[in-house]
This record gives structure tokens, sequence and C-alpha cells, in this order.
């Protein structure tokens, strides 16, 4: 504990002697940080958005113009007896046409220059999780398919399929620039911490020749880096957090119009930690390269 204690003492006073450099270092922690942090908000949220969509995932049977009522009945016996739905609801020409004037008033205008309803009647159907995991509802969606009166029919997984594959790319592309700056930081604190340590070159001479603990030699150094990576990752976390709440102001309503109501959240307590976490860790990476010349 007293060794902890020195180093952080010795930590802060070198972090306030040289508080020009340290900012410098600080600053690069946090633009790492940001980058880091924005990746986790972005796929955080995709994650928690695909998780709710998928739990609730449906699709839609779209019916041809001249299906016949028979070809209907079948359709929906079809989908009755899967037991792999939860429920199932139909959508006439008019009803569609009614939605979508309800839910896009600006295009709204678009329908009223077509003679006849250019929307298709539909069958829309909410699907079981498990069904969706156990792979019924594919097979499900391809028997319906088959169906006579069937014009198309359109399932959220495939979609939501493509979004997760994107969001991967999004995610090793997000990591490895992130990685990349984090090490970069890195050299910036330690080459900061360097210039400290050679300040004190003949004080730690003198440690050394009175035999001090290697632990109370290399210790400040280390301990500065943490500091400077904690305050870097601090600071990121602040300007995301103003950044969520300038983008929530801005396109907040028109977000929650897209998404149907989920909105989107800032990071949780767990992942701020884990970034601030980071951010120590590698500002203590670069204190401990450049704390192995004090000795």
């Amino acid at each position: 504990m007293r060794a902890l204690d020195y180093a952080l003492r010795e930590a802060w006073a070198s972090l306030w002697r040289s508080r020009g450099a340290s900012a410098f270092a600080i600053l690069a922690i946090a633009l790492a940080m940001i980058v880091l942090g924005a990746l986790l908000l972005l796929t955080w949220n995709v994650e928690r958005l695909l998780a709710e969509w998928s739990s609730a995932a449906e699709f839609s049977v779209y019916l041809r113009d001249d299906a016949s009522s028979e070809q209907r009945g079948a359709i929906e016996a079809l989908i009755d007896q899967s037991g792999a739905i939860d429920a199932r609801q139909y959508v006439s020409k008019a009803e569609a046409l009614m939605r979508f004037r309800r839910e896009f008033a600006e295009l709204a205008s678009l329908a009223d220059g077509f003679e006849d309803n250019p929307f298709p009647a539909s069958v829309e159907v909410r699907v079981q999780p498990q069904a969706e995991a156990d792979g019924r509802a594919e097979a499900l969606v391809a028997r319906v398919a088959a169906l006579p009166g069937v014009a198309d029919v359109r399932y959220d997984r495939e979609w939501l399929a493509r979004l997760a594959s994107g969001l991967s790319a999004i995610r090793g592309a997000g990591v490895a620039l992130g990685l990349l700056m984090a090490l970069a930081a890195a050299v910036t604190v330690a080459s900061v911490v360097r210039l400290g340590l050679h300040g004190r070159r003949d004080e730690l001479e003198i440690m050394q020749l009175v035999g001090s603990p290697v632990a109370f030699i290399r210790g400040p150094f280390i301990a500065e880096g943490v500091l400077q990576g904690g305050f870097g990752a601090l600071m990121a976390l602040g300007l995301l957090w103003l950044g969520f709440a300038a983008a929530e102001a801005w396109w907040g309503g028109e977000l929650a119009t897209v998404l149907e109501g989920d909105a989107l959240r800032f990071l949780p307590a767990r992942l701020c930690a884990t970034l601030v976490a980071g951010g120590m860790v590698v500002g203590g990476t670069g204190g401990f390269a450049a704390s192995r010349h004090a000795i």
C-alpha cells in the first residue's frame, strides 16, 4: 500500500509539472477511446434492436390481384395449421392504401395519381420465436410461397441477416482502427512519461544507490500512464455523451418514427466502465514501457 500511495502522489505531481505534454497524451487517448466508444455505441444499439426485432419476426404474404377466396383460404389454413405462428392478419387492398397514406403522409399524393389501387392485399404473420430458431418459420415461408395466388413473400429474417452481416464488418473495421489508435496513444504516453523520467534521472540514480525497491522507482511512471489513460477515457465518454445528446435532439423524432418507437440509448454503465478500464490499460502500458528505462 505504501508503494501504491507513493506512486499515485508522485504521478499526480508529475502530471502537474508537465501538464502541457500530459494534456497532449490525454487527448491522444481520448481520440482513441472516442473511436472505440462510438463503435460500442453503434454496435450495442444495433444489436439491441436486432434482438428486439428478431423476437418479433414477421413475414408478409402478398396476394395476386386475381387470387380467389378459395386460394386465400388455403393460404390461411396452411399458416394456421403450421404451429409456427402467434397471430396473423389479413390486410385488404383498401386497408393497405389507407395504411400507406397514414404512415407516409408526405408521399400520400403519389397514390392519388393512380386510377387503380396499386397496393396488393396481404396476410401478415407474426412468427413464434422458437419456430424462427428451429427453422420451422423458414420452411413455412417456402411452402406458402409455392401456393397458387401468392405473388410474393417477404420475410424479416432475410434483411435482419444482411444487417447483422454488415454490422460484423463495421465492428471488425472499427476494432482495427481503434487498436491502431490505441497503440499510437500508448506510444504518445510512453514518450511523455519518458520526458518526466529524464527530468528525474538524478533522483532515480540516488534511489537505486540507497536500495529503493523497484516498485518505488517504476511505480510512479506506470501510475502516471494509468492516470493519463483514465482521464482520456473520461474525456472521451463526456464528448460521446454530448454528441449522442445533440444527435438525439436533432434526429430523435425521425429515428423514433423509423424505428417504430424503439429509442436509441447511450452506453450502459458496464460498457462505460469497460471503456475507462481500457483507457487506463492503454495508458498503463505506455507508462510501463517508459518505466523500463528507469533502471
